[in-house]
């Protein structure tokens, strides 16, 4: 169903300081149903296929390194406008530009370690869960 599902990934400073909890937790208050949930480690090149989208912008070495560095936590979320409320849940990239009480606001650190990811449209969060869950883990 388009509009009705999100993809987020935890990053792997958020999970190495304990944040995952707290921020599923905010997920749930906030409507969403998590479909899907898992935790991995990417190696280099997974992640560079993950934001392969990114891989001529200068910070592309640093992020791929980055996501590789230890393990996070991906997410299928369901709510109706689910991307677009994400995106407002969780606040700018730069967490220091972030609104306060948004997720980035609360356990980002910088624009690289932003605590999380989010889907920006219907057809990304369709790539997206399709890169991290297949068949019976999407349960839609």
């Amino acid at each position: 169903m388009t509009g009705y599902k999100t993809f987020t990934m935890i990053k792997p400073l958020a999970v190495e300081q304990g944040y995952a909890g707290k921020i599923l937790d905010r997920i749930l208050k906030e409507g969403y149903r998590v479909i899907s949930l898992k935790m991995v480690h990417l190696c280099k090149r997974e992640a560079e296929a993950f934001y392969e989208v990114h891989k001529d912008r200068p910070f592309f070495k640093e992020l791929t390194s980055y996501m590789a560095s230890g393990p996070i936590v991906a997410a299928i979320l369901k709510k109706e406008n689910a991307v677009q409320d994400y995106r407002t849940l969780i606040g700018a990239t730069n967490p220091a530009e972030a609104a306060e009480g948004t997720i980035r606001k609360l356990y980002g650190t910088d624009l690289g370690k932003n605590a999380v990811h989010g889907s920006d449209s219907d057809e990304n969060a369709e790539i997206e869960c399709s890169f991290f869950f297949s068949g019976m883990e999407k349960m839609w």
